[in-house]
């Protein structure tokens, strides 16, 4: 067996997705929780389309979709009854593979990547705790602690994964700046009769609001919302405080309460995401409010972005400032995310006037009829499901053809004969043409050991924003590195060379 490169202190879904992926690339690590077992609470619900469009990379895109929920609406309420709704089941018509956003409760999903990592060959080591680490400029040193046992290893890199008190952080004094929002807030998964088992319902009231949504198939809603002033100062919470509010604002009786938690909502990012050979990811980097689902997608996200550049190095088809675009890619928008989410919330629970506006006019009434505008559902949908995540000021994003840049995401452009996602599978690098490949350009290809995948010129790809004939070289990750509008080799290959990137493994 091979020494493990990488420690993953955490196997929650950022260090389970994490470890999925360096395993997908044959990269030896090894993966611990001090907890022993995967986590019991449904905690994180929505996984949105950019995070099926990874899982779908990884081959397990379908097994996801086929145990979650396809939200399908939301319902806007104002004092108990409703005021609008509008459809979720089309917003992302023709933008992702995924148009929807799907309800998949955390335990189940923590659960299901634990059976997908098994089935690569490797397990987690649960009851496992990072105790110490240290590093030099060649490796980690890790203290682990494991019930009586003590274990010294050495690894190249560390990556914590361990959450809002992350151990990694704190040992590396990365500051984590931010703030506690003043409102105190209660989570409960209940059960009520008579509810559509596919909806999102927003209840508004002058000075509260109450989100429910689906949390399983077997009929369980998920309650989140402000807790009146009265009760908030009071320390042990159940849900017969809220009770009488929250019933008040549904309009619903709840007949049974299966788990119920309060809460204060924070807001932080950390000033880096690496030191040296030691990177933070998910809640060890970031935290923010629920608005919109972000976290657990947004955690993802990080693993994807760095699991692959970890591997591209220590394989050697790349040079190690490779790593340095992780986080000059995931915090910036880590930064943006924190400042939208936090704006939003902050408006959604203001207690005073602007709040009460917002939650009893603005959102029941306007919201709906802008809603009603397809080109506002798309926009909506692109922010909320993280397609438009671009990294365009990243050192290594380059070059412009069409509205593609270098950068963005991939866009998908699907037709009856092509799917152009599909060669993304393959988790490598790759060159697409959406027309015709030159003779001259598809030689030098074959020489760098790059795939090529060509793509007929359609209205689909140029909806898209492709341009017919241009190049696109794509990460790994499915995001384009380098828009090459004539099919310039030579460009290609300094663009190649300037990042140390070679496609010859050992190498």
């Amino acid at each position: 067996m091979q020494a493990a490169q990488i420690l993953i202190a955490g196997a929650g879904p950022t260090g389970l997705v994490l470890a999925i992926s360096l395993a997908r690339r044959g990269i030896p690590f090894r993966i611990i929780d001090k907890s022993n077992a995967p986590g019991q609470a449904s905690r994180a619900l929505v996984v949105h389309a950019r995070t099926l469009e990874f899982y779908r990379q990884l081959g397990f895109a379908e097994d996801v979709v086929a145990s979650g929920i396809k939200l399908a609406a939301i319902h806007l309420r104002e004092g108990g009854k409703e005021a609008g709704a509008f459809a979720l089941n089309d917003m992302g018509e023709g933008l992702s593979p995924f148009p929807f956003a799907l309800c998949f409760p955390q335990d189940d999903h923590e659960r299901l990547l634990v059976a997908k990592l098994q089935a690569l060959g490797v397990a987690v080591e649960w009851g496992t705790e990072l105790r110490e680490f240290s590093q030099n400029p060649t490796r980690v040193l890790a203290v682990l602690h494991n019930g009586q046992r003590e274990e010294v290893i050495e690894v190249a890199y560390l990556c914590g994964c361990d959450g809002a008190r992350s151990l990694v952080r704190e040992t590396l004094n990365l500051g984590f700046p931010g703030g506690t929002y003043n409102q105190k807030f209660f989570v409960a998964d209940v059960k009520i009769d008579s509810v559509s088992q596919n909806d999102i319902f927003l209840n508004l009231g002058a000075d509260t609001f109450v989100l429910m949504m689906p949390v399983r198939s077997s009929g369980m809603q998920r309650l989140v919302g402000i807790i009146p002033k009265p009760s908030a100062q009071l320390d042990n919470l159940s849900f017969e405080d809220v009770r009488a509010s929250t019933e008040g604002v549904l309009g619903l009786h709840v007949d049974h309460v299966n788990w119920f938690s309060s809460y204060h909502v924070h807001h932080r990012v950390a000033e880096r995401f690496r030191a040296d050979r030691c990177f933070v990811l998910g809640d060890a980097a970031h935290i923010h409010s629920p608005v919109g689902g972000q976290g657990m997608n947004t955690g993802i996200g990080d693993a994807i972005n760095l699991s692959w550049k970890l591997a591209e190095v220590l394989q050697n088809r790349a040079g190690a400032s490779l790593l340095d675009t992780y986080e000059q890619e995931r915090i910036a928008f880590a930064r943006a995310l924190v400042s939208t989410t936090d704006r939003a919330f902050q408006g959604l629970v203001n207690q005073g006037r602007t709040g009460r506006v917002l939650r009893t006019w603005i959102m029941p009434h306007l919201v709906p009829f802008l809603f009603s505008f397809k080109a506002v559902r798309r926009a909506m949908f692109r922010t909320i499901s993280q397609v438009h995540i671009h990294y365009r000021d990243s050192a290594l994003s380059q070059g412009r053809a069409g509205r593609v840049r270098g950068g963005d995401r991939l866009p998908w452009a699907e037709s009856s004969e092509s799917d152009n996602f599909a060669p993304l599978n393959s988790l490598a690098w790759q060159v697409h043409v959406y027309g015709i490949a030159n003779a001259a350009f598809t030689q030098q290809l074959t020489v760098l050991n790059l795939p090529l995948h060509t793509f007929a010129w359609t209205r689909a790809t140029e909806k898209a924003g492709f341009q017919q004939d241009a190049a696109y070289l794509v990460r790994p990750d499915g995001y384009v590195a380098l828009a090459l509008p004539d099919q310039d080799a030579s460009s290609l290959k300094s663009f190649l060379t300037k990042h140390g990137l070679t496609f010859f493994s050992g190498i």
